[in-house]
Parts: structure tokens; C-alpha cells; sequence
């Protein structure tokens, strides 16, 4: 933890979200773009001449189609790759961006059409000659899903447990998302129902994996200062570290499992491995939510190790008996998360995180939220503070 990054502590904000969730069959990426950016300037109580950032994603309209849309000029502009994994270093460069005054307001717009992913022609599985989530198209395993997997088995191998182990928090975040008026699952669900859905790739079922939906979202960070003076409280940013990378880290686990190049052991996390802790201040006994990437079940397992929640191997205990419940003793993905509110390349579950510190969540609102923090599998996170 350096200097300059503990200076950046509490010295930005979100100030502003926008979130669209649902199947839009007759709108354009650009219009769903457009309308998220909108809700966060109304969200916000500002106006578009207020924006002087803009970051956005590869899968939606290029940032600058976007911003003859929406009329505005800028004088910072970035795009970046659309990936999960890279949601948590956008957030974190927008930050950057306001405390070092580059910008005095960025926008992070998102704006995604479902899409039918895994199939041959889907340029993804083919990128570097192999797929990007631990897939490898040349031997006919086309989909994320595979790579999930693989980590998940690996997983059982080393510290045993099985499907049935994933079934708390397919279970949890269903009951969250009835909750939740946006999720688009809330059927009720229960243990066994989750037993008897069909197969995808063993160890993962069909509830296991997220939904692939249309969806838009924008997020707006601002100094501080300036947040205090918008329409809604200001979330702040507390701290934050970035996605850790190399043979040691599957694009789908943390490391230690065995997977793709990685080395054999069980994995415990360092005081540098949870610079973001040091950051803010907290510890995670200080966390009131935690809110993690959970494309796929066994992620969540991943995510509560390797940020030291729970020891090695044993993620697979710390999630049941309603422990990661709303009521719980560390209400995860309280949205429903991916797996049941939605799939919007993981921007919703910051926004929850926001909505959560405001109070905004009614039914299931965390009693005095005050710490929110998002943390996933390769590291990175965001700590965000009332």
C-alpha cells in the first residue's frame, strides 16, 4: 500500500446509477445505453453538461456514436473490454480519473443485447487460439461454462464436497431476488428443485449458471465533495485493488487449484493480497455486505477464500445454514445477483452495492449497512462506504 493509493481514500463518489435489466427485443444497444445514462443523471439530480468522462464497454456503441446520442463533449474518454473481470478496474480508473482532475464527472456506461455465447462462430472461444475463461474451442467446449467447471471439480477433488455444496447459494440468491421487483428469476426455489434441474457440465446444473439477457447500466463517479452536493447521499469509494493476473490465476478460480498453469496448494491470502483492506481502513469483520461475481455458482466459493472470509476449502460450510442470506451473518448478492436478478456484465451488482448504502433496498435492505464491499476471485475489489 502506497502513499499515493491511501491518499486516494474516501476522495470520490458514486454519485449516480442507471440500471435496465430485462429482454428488450425491439430496442438498439445504443437506445438501452442511452436510457441507463439517463436514469443515473436523473438518479444523480444533474445534468449531461456535467459530465466531462466517459467510459464504456466494447460490447455496446462506441463511446463516440454514444456521445453525439446523448449530445455531450468530453474531455476524458476511455473504452475498454467488456469482461467481468475488468468492471472492478474501469470503476477503479474513473476514480483515478476524478482524484487526479482529469475529469470532474465520469459516466460508465454499459449496454448489452443477449446473445447466444459458445457457438463456433462467436469470436470470443477463438481469441489467441483458445477461450477466454478457460475454454478450449479446439477440443468442442465452446462455453464459460466449461472453464467454471473444470475450477469446480478441481475444487471438490482437493477439499471434497460436491453439487450439493452449490446449492445454498443458488437458493440464497433466488430468495433474494424475490425480493427484488428488477430480477428476472423469482420463482421460488428450493434445495431439491435445485437437485433435480438438469445437468450442464458436471459439477454445475442449470441454476448454477446466470442468465444471458439485454441489459444497460451506467454508474457516474464524482470528486467527494461534489457528490455531497447531488440529489441522493454519496457512496464512497474506500478503497480498492485490481485484478491479479498470470500462471498462477485461471481466468475462473483463485489460485492454487491446480488449474490450467497453475501450482497445487491451498491458497491463503496475504496482508499485500488485501491491500483494499488497508485502504479503507476495515477489516472483514467490518464488512456488512459483500457483493461478488457470480456468473457461476462455485464463484462465489472462490471469492470468499481469496478474500480470507473463510479459510481454504471451507467456503463450501460458510455459505449454508443462511449465513450468506439477508438476516445472515454476511448477506452476499443481495440483488439476487447474477445467477437470479440478471446478467448485466456485473455492473448491477455494483449498483446494489450503492443501493444498499443508501438504504434504497426495502425488503431486503441490510439493517445500518455502512461497508458494502465488491470482491471476486482474481482480486480485485472495491470497498464502498455510507
Amino acid at each position: 500500500m502506497t502513499e499515493a493509493a491511501r491518499a486516494l481514500h474516501d476522495k470520490t463518489a458514486v454519485c449516480g446509477v442507471g440500471l435496465l435489466i430485462g429482454n428488450y427485443p425491439n430496442r438498439t444497444v445504443l437506445s438501452l445505453a442511452v436510457e441507463a445514462y439517463q436514469l443515473a443523471l436523473a438518479d444523480a439530480g444533474i445534468k449531461r453538461e456535467d459530465i466531462d468522462g466517459i467510459m464504456m464497454l466494447s460490447t455496446g456503441p462506441d463511446y463516440d456514436r454514444f456521445l453525439e446520442a446523448v449530445g455531450t463533449d468530453v474531455r476524458f474518454a476511455n473504452e475498454g473490454w467488456h469482461h467481468g473481470r475488468f468492471i472492478v478496474p474501469i470503476v477503479q480508473h474513473a476514480a483515478m480519473v476524478v482524484a487526479t482532475g482529469m475529469a470532474k464527472a465520469v459516466a460508465i456506461v454499459h449496454g448489452s443485447r443477449r446473445r447466444a455465447i459458445g457457438q463456433v462462430a462467436d469470436h470470443e472461444m477463438w481469441r489467441q487460439g483458445l477461450g477466454p475463461h478457460g475454454e478450449s474451442p479446439a477440443y468442442g467446449a465452446l462455453g464459460p461454462v466449461f472453464g467454471a467447471a473444470l475450477a469446480a471439480q478441481r475444487y471438490f477433488h482437493m477439499y471434497g464436497g460436491g453439487n450439493e455444496d452449490l446449492a445454498p447459494i443458488a437458493v440464497a440468491f433466488r430468495s433474494h431476488a424475490r425480493l427484488n421487483s428488477l430480477a428476472l428469476r423469482r420463482d421460488p426455489m428450493t434445495i431439491e428443485e435445485y437437485l433435480n434441474s438438469r445437468w450442464i457440465v458436471e459439477p454445475l446444473r442449470l441454476l448454477d449458471c446466470c442468465q444471458v439477457n439485454d441489459n444497460a447500466a451506467c454508474i457516474i463517479i464524482t470528486s467527494a465533495e461534489r457528490a455531497r452536493d447531488c440529489k441522493k447521499p454519496p457512496v464512497y469509494i474506500s478503497g480498492m485493488q485490481g485484478v491479479h493476473a498470470g500462471p498462477q490465476f485461471h481466468n475462473l478460480t483463485l489460485p492454487g487449484l491446480g488449474v490450467a498453469q497453475q501450482e497445487v496448494y491451498k491458497y491463503k491470502p496475504t496482508k499485500d493480497d488485501l491491500y483494499a483492506y488497508q485502504m479503507a481502513d476495515i477489516t472483514q469483520e467490518d464488512v456488512d455486505v459483500l457483493i461478488t461475481y457470480d456468473a457461476f455458482s462455485p464463484l462465489v466459493l472462490f471469492g470468499l477464500e481469496r478474500f480470507g472470509f473463510c479459510g481454504a476449502g471451507e467456503a463450501r460450510e460458510f455459505v449454508k445454514n443462511g449465513r450468506i442470506e439477508v438476516g445472515g451473518a454476511l448477506p452476499v448478492n443481495t440483488s439476487g445477483g447474477l445467477l437470479s436478478e440478471g446478467h448485466a456484465a456485473g455492473w448491477n451488482l455494483h449498483i446494489e452495492a450503492v443501493r444498499q448504502l443508501r438504504h434504497e433496498c426495502g425488503e431486503r435492505q441490510v439493517k445500518d449497512a455502512e461497508i458494502v464491499q465488491y470482491a471476486s476471485f482474481l482480486g480485485e475489489s472495491v470497498i464502498y462506504r455510507r
